[in-house]
């Protein structure tokens, strides 16, 4: 009798379980991604009881469509991509889709400089997460995932100059709240 654990087997041996419907292996794969994979599908939806559906939905589809992936790239790679269109699809299937439309611009840049000491990773997430749902997922998919405008277009069924203007107006969001939190920045400096 051999037993299975996948602890702390190779990726190919995770895979090559997962083709085998071995929950073992399920298991041991989705210890190892979900994590990240979670905060992949937080940028796109914020409340996190729906991200963790997502997640697991998503997850599921892995299992179900593991004999598509090649060994071509990376399979976090492979998984990351299925996370983003499922966060899609199911944005698209809620309603929860609306590209706004006015935006006043910022009136200069921030001092990133300065704000370096004080931004963490976190205050950054929180301000990505607090765009608008069209804003965000516009740059989630162009900033941080790589995708083209074009690629963007397609996968929302929007134009490309629209994807373009979705990530501008987002820029422009980010950029006010980091003139907010350099300005509050300052003045905590200057009280010092």
């Amino acid at each position: 009798m051999t037993l299975n654990l996948y602890t702390s087997t190779s990726e190919e041996a995770l895979i090559e379980g997962c083709r085998q419907n071995k929950a073992k292996a399920q298991k041991a794969l989705f210890d190892k991604y979900s994590g990240k994979m979670l905060g992949v599908v937080l940028r796109y939806i914020k409340d996190k009881d729906e991200s963790e559906e997502v997640m697991i939905a998503s997850f599921m589809k892995v299992f179900d469509k593991i004999d598509q992936f090649k060994s071509e790239g990376s399979f976090e790679g492979w998984i990351r991509r299925i996370m983003v269109n499922e966060s899609l699809m199911y944005l698209r299937k809620n309603k929860n889709m609306y590209l706004e439309v006015d935006l006043e611009t910022a009136d200069r840049d921030p001092n990133f400089g300065q704000l370096s000491d004080h931004l963490e990773a976190e205050d950054l997430l929180r301000m990505v997460q607090g765009l608008p749902v069209g804003y965000r997922t516009v740059f989630n998919m162009y900033a941080i995932e790589g995708f083209s405008h074009a690629e963007i277009a397609e996968q929302l069924g929007i134009n490309v100059n629209t994807s373009k203007s979705q990530l501008s107006r987002a820029r422009g969001l980010l950029q006010k709240q980091l003139l907010a939190l350099e300005t509050d920045v300052n003045d905590k400096l200057s009280r010092s």
